[in-house]
């Protein structure tokens, strides 16, 4: 699954043949078709073997008996550490729905929703003890995830500012969104 993950990250899933991932794995294409059926079933197959784990790690956090802003902290934390461990697969949830078939579209809005929901969980807390005033808290998740995926195409591992430390930075910058001075309390 390794060489179909590289090439659907580098290439986009509509760039990537069934061919291409077979030559690059030096297997007939009949062998992949064999066991996926096509290219979504490989995908789908991909989806649940690497992503599907973040849920379950998000709500672990969730449920931790801690500080909301920490554990905010936290869940935002782990969601980077998720999605930098696995770079390729993150980048391939985030394909064009419009290239999939219904099945792949509900898998693909199944597994999103379920992270949106956290997050809304999460910020209502927030919300309800007054560290976030925005009455958006969708458009609120929605920001937080195109800074969160955006790191995904610059952050490079080895680079002059180590992982901590841009995760750090991070999650500075979305906290100062939400709730500005961290010295801020509750009303």
């Amino acid at each position: 699954m390794d060489t179909a993950i590289d090439l659907f990250a580098e290439k986009g899933f509509s760039g990537t043949s069934i061919r291409d991932i077979a030559n690059a794995m030096g297997v007939s294409a009949s062998s992949i078709y064999h066991f996926f059926g096509n290219k979504e079933g490989l995908w789908i197959a991909i989806l649940r073997y690497s992503v599907e784990e973040l849920p379950a790690q998000l709500r672990e956090v969730c449920q931790l008996d801690m500080d909301p802003v920490e554990r905010f902290e936290l869940l935002v934390r782990t969601h980077l550490k998720y999605s930098e461990h696995h770079r390729r697969e993150s980048k391939i949830l985030l394909i064009d729905e419009g290239m999939l078939s219904p099945e792949g579209q509900r898998i693909n809005r199944k597994l999103q929703t379920e992270i949106m929901d956290i997050y809304l969980e999460q910020l209502q807390i927030l919300k309800d003890l007054g560290y976030i005033q925005t009455p958006y808290l969708k458009v609120a998740a929605f920001n937080i995830f195109g800074v969160l995926n955006w790191v995904l195409r610059w952050y490079r591992p080895g680079g002059k500012l180590g992982e901590a430390a841009t995760y750090d930075e991070v999650i500075n910058f979305i906290m100062q969104g939400l709730i500005g001075s961290r010295d801020r309390k509750a009303k």
